[in-house]
């Protein structure tokens, strides 16, 4: 009387399991017919795809993530990738006063785009004259150096700290609080 249930049958579910092809079934739904799980990627794979391809596909976005490696940091500065076509074509965003420089060098600048793909990504570029999405991150001052009596504070304050990463970091910290506190007052 101990007997399990006929479907929870050790025996009888290896049996099945070795007759039944998993691709058999529809989607959704096990080899025997019962709504069961299924693993996300493939499906959310197959719903971006289209989505993807439309918008130039993972090109523009490793483009967008490595601009300047890509063209080099000057033009980097002056130049952003916007949109890219099944095509081919790019649509450049530029700072208006290198359009006419970008337009002579574009066979140049396609070169060195494909050349870094490995492959004919892009066939041709448009340059549009519009403001760029990414400001350039302003240059750095350098501090000035503290004088020697709070030079001297400060590395008595950072004596008890025994990891020196932590203690380089936290004197660069202190050094800009000090600048910082000459500069305001």
């Amino acid at each position: 009387m101990n007997r399990a249930p006929r479907d929870h049958d050790p025996a009888r579910l290896s049996a099945a399991a070795a007759e039944s092809d998993p691709r058999d079934s529809a989607p959704g739904q096990t080899a025997r017919g019962r709504p069961g799980l299924r693993a996300i990627g493939l499906a959310a794979s197959r719903l971006a795809a289209p989505i993807v391809a439309r918008r130039g596909g993972g090109i523009l976005a490793r483009l967008k993530a490595e601009w300047p490696a890509v063209v080099g940091a000057e033009l980097a500065a002056a130049t952003w990738p916007d949109r890219l076509s099944r095509d081919g074509v790019l649509r450049l965003r530029v700072a208006g006063t290198l359009a006419p420089d970008l337009q002579h060098r574009a066979p140049l600048l396609i070169e060195r785009i494909n050349q870094y793909f490995g492959r004919p990504a892009i066939s041709r570029l448009v340059l549009v004259q519009a403001p760029l999405p990414l400001p350039s991150a302003p240059a750095r001052r350098a501090t000035p150096p503290l004088p020697t009596n709070e030079s001297q504070a400060l590395d008595r304050q950072l004596d008890a700290v025994a990891d020196p990463e932590l203690r380089a970091a936290l004197a660069r910290l202190g050094r800009l609080v000090a600048a910082n506190a000459r500069r305001n007052d």
